[in-house]
C-alpha cells in the first residue's frame, strides 16, 4: 500500500551519501534524482524512500511522532543496518534488540534528525 516516503533534508548531498550507503544493505539503489530530491528503491513499482528539500523553500524540520520503519529479513540484518547507521553518523534512539516476544528492532535518527526504525518479525 505504501508507494513512497519522503524525509526532509537541508543538505541533499550529505543526506544522499548517508542513504546510498545505508540502503545498499537492503539492495536498494537510486531510482530517481534531481536538484531537489533523491529516491531509492528496488523497482519503480516497489515502495521507495525519498530525501527532499522542501518545496516551499523553508528549512526542513523533523515531524514529532513521525517515524519510517524499514523491514529486515533477519535479526542479523537489523543488527547490521543499525550498526551501519550509527557508523554513518546517525544518533541512537534505541539499540537493536528484542521488543516483546516477536519484534526485534533498532531505532536511530538520520543526519537531519528524522527517526527511523529497522525491524524483523518472524
Amino acid at each position: 500500500m505504501i508507494g513512497y516516503v519522503t524525509l526532509g533534508t537541508n543538505d541533499l548531498e550529505r543526506s544522499a551519501k548517508f542513504y546510498d550507503s545505508l540502503l545498499s544493505a537492503f539492495g536498494a539503489k537510486r531510482t530517481w534524482e534531481n536538484e531537489r530530491y533523491v529516491a531509492w528503491g528496488k523497482a519503480p513499482t516497489a515502495p521507495m524512500l525519498f530525501v527532499i528539500k522542501p518545496y516551499n523553500g523553508e528549512r526542513a524540520t523533523v515531524g514529532n511522532g513521525t517515524m519510517v520503519s524499514l523491514v529486515a529479513r533477519s535479526k542479523a540484518e537489523v543488527d547490521a543496518v543499525y550498526k551501519k547507521a550509527i557508523e554513518l553518523g546517525a544518533k541512537d534512539e534505541g539499540p537493536a534488540g528484542p521488543r516483546g516476544d516477536d519484534f526485534y528492532a533498532g531505532y536511530f535518527r538520520d543526519l537531519d534528525g528524522n527517526k527511523l526504525a529497522v525491524y524483523h518479525m518472524p
